[in-house]
């Protein structure tokens, strides 16, 4: 492994978005929770544009000049998406943060229906090249993840540290629960 995983508790900040209303252009909450192994230590907090192009920009701000970068190896997002067909660049997302970026996700990706359902958005093209520049989809030790800014077979390792049970990453379960919470006054069952 890298030095940069070979800190005795890896600090690592999971993006999730919440659930949201229907329709182009609402607000969906982005929750950001921060992790020193799977022990909860932080949070950051914002908005996406459901089906929009500021995912990313939104991400760096959230970290940018933050007091949690500077702390942190790994920065995960549940999948390549928010708030709809919002898609993170993950290339330029870790080259922004200056920090391995990685899409976890529970499955492989249907690419087929990803692609049917861009057709119906503006910017196709563009939206598709974004999630070609996140690379390769990868399965190792159980996990599913695309990774910029570190290879699969450090990556792999360092999820499963972070992970308390199940596939899932601590700082991705627990933004999920507290993303629904905000939005529903509970969290869901699933996360």
């Amino acid at each position: 492994m890298k030095p940069l995983f070979r800190a005795p508790l890896l600090r690592t900040l999971g993006f999730d978005d919440a659930p949201a209303s229907p329709g182009a252009g609402a607000r969906v909450p982005v929750t950001g929770v921060v992790c020193s192994g799977t022990r909860f230590e932080g949070m950051v907090f914002g908005h996406v544009r459901r089906d929009g192009r500021n995912a990313t920009d939104v991400l760096v701000r959230l970290l940018a000049g933050g007091k949690f970068l500077p702390q942190l190896h790994l920065v995960l997002v549940d999948g390549l998406t928010l708030g709809g067909f919002n898609v993170v660049d993950l290339r330029a997302l870790a080259v922004r943060l200056g920090r391995p970026c990685v899409a976890v996700m529970r499955r492989p990706p249907d690419l087929e229906a990803v692609h049917r359902a861009l057709a119906h958005l503006p910017r196709t093209a563009e939206r598709r090249s974004l999630l070609a520049r996140a690379g390769p989809v990868y399965q190792r030790g159980g996990f599913v993840f695309q990774v910029q800014g570190a290879g699969p077979e450090e990556v792999a390792p360092a999820l499963a540290r972070i992970t308390d049970r199940g596939r899932i990453p601590e700082p991705l379960r627990l933004a999920h629960l507290i993303g629904a919470a905000i939005v529903l006054g509970e969290s869901g069952r699933r996360a």
